[in-house]
């Protein structure tokens, strides 16, 4: 019985079918092919379910990717693309990096950074645009900074580690316009965005550098931004957006499942213009966000709106080479490994973003 579904589901292999019940063929050569029968199914079958299984998206545990992936799958909008997607919860960044390289999962969202030092080192993974939210220094208003020469002798707190990129990118900017690194003129405390925030709202941090969510949620509670990383950049002479994190997975496994990563690709990018357009969703989404008040889900709301990438091509690819190299010569190899320079193939050309949010697959 099982022999025969095989058989009936596979019609390829209908010309075995009939030199099985030929008249010509003899004992002998019918058990050959009935050999040839059973592995010619087994591996249509293999290949089959291959190509079915749904792509593993590896995320953070409470990331906002997660926001974005619940707005998918509740809109069904992977579905019409013809994609199944599980996620795959991780408790850390490093837990993402590590998921990916052990083949865990399929596609993860991290930082072009890391795709180019990982090249650098002769590992084939490539980005595809995801945000443009970047960190912002968010100060009390009461504590008397009201410009970035003002920050001197204050307390502030630093998410992400001594290389994390919009510090570095600070401390940039500080040396440029104030002819001192910002880290010795400010009282630097690293710890994670969580406690960063507690921190501050106990009055123990005067100013905070933290992620984009997370210096919102301070907005919302009556700190004031000061500069945030955008500002910088443009001080530095890159004037372009360049999104810091996107999509990163394995660029040989993308050629192999092309339709199914575009596919996900393409619904990522509808989920955007869902949040992008609906206050209605906004509610919808607000436990995953875990926001009580209306204020603070208004900030969230109108940062996550302003880091949609709209346009992603050369002129961004450019800036973010000019980025590479201030951040290089910032966070030096601790941060960038040996790469020199921005590694090829960084930027996936499988997927393009045109002006006004039109979603292409490009032919390279």
């Amino acid at each position: 019985m099982q022999i025969k579904s095989i058989i009936n589901n596979h019609s390829g292999i209908y010309g075995f079918r009939v030199l099985l019940t030929g008249p010509l063929v003899t004992g002998a050569m019918r058990i050959w092919l009935f050999g040839m029968l059973i592995a010619f199914a087994a591996i249509t079958t293999v290949y089959a379910e291959s190509d079915s299984e749904p792509l593993r998206v590896g995320v953070l545990q409470f990331g906002t990717v997660n926001w974005e992936l619940d707005v998918v799958k509740t809109h069904g909008l992977a579905k019409k693309e013809g994609v199944e997607f599980k996620v795959i919860p991780l408790a850390s960044k490093s837990a993402t990096n590590v998921a990916i390289q052990g083949g865990a999962v399929d596609v993860i969202v991290s930082d072009w950074l890391w795709v180019s030092r990982q090249r650098s080192e002769g590992r084939d993974y490539t980005f595809v645009p995801y945000s443009l939210a970047t960190g912002s220094i968010v100060v009390w208003p009461n504590k008397g900074i009201r410009k970035f020469s003002d920050l001197d002798g204050h307390r502030m707190g630093v998410a992400g580690g001594p290389v994390d990129k919009s510090w570095l990118l600070m401390r940039a900017y500080s040396r440029k316009t104030q002819q001192e690194d910002l880290r010795d003129f400010v009282k630097p405390s690293f710890a994670a965005p969580p406690l960063l925030n507690e921190l501050a709202l106990k009055g123990d941090l005067d100013a905070v550098l933290n992620y984009w969510h997370y210096g919102a949620r301070l907005e919302a509670a009556g700190m004031a931004p000061l500069i945030d990383v955008e500002e910088v950049l443009s001080a530095l002479g890159i004037n372009a957006s360049v999104p810091l994190i996107g999509w990163v997975f394995d660029e040989s496994w993308a050629a192999e499942h092309r339709q199914q990563l575009t596919g996900f690709l393409r619904a990522t990018y509808a989920a955007k213009l869902i949040l992008a357009e609906s206050d209605e969703e906004w509610e919808r989404i607000r436990p995953l966000v875990n926001v009580s008040d209306d204020a603070t889900l208004l900030v969230i709301k109108e940062a996550y709106k302003k880091g949609i990438p709209h346009v992603f091509g050369e002129n961004e690819i450019e800036a973010a080479r000019k980025m590479y190299e201030v951040l290089a010569q910032e966070g030096g190899p601790e941060l960038v490994g040996k790469g020199k320079e921005l590694s090829e193939g960084t930027f996936w050309t499988g997927f393009r973003i045109e002006p006004g949010l039109n979603i292409e697959n490009s032919s390279q």
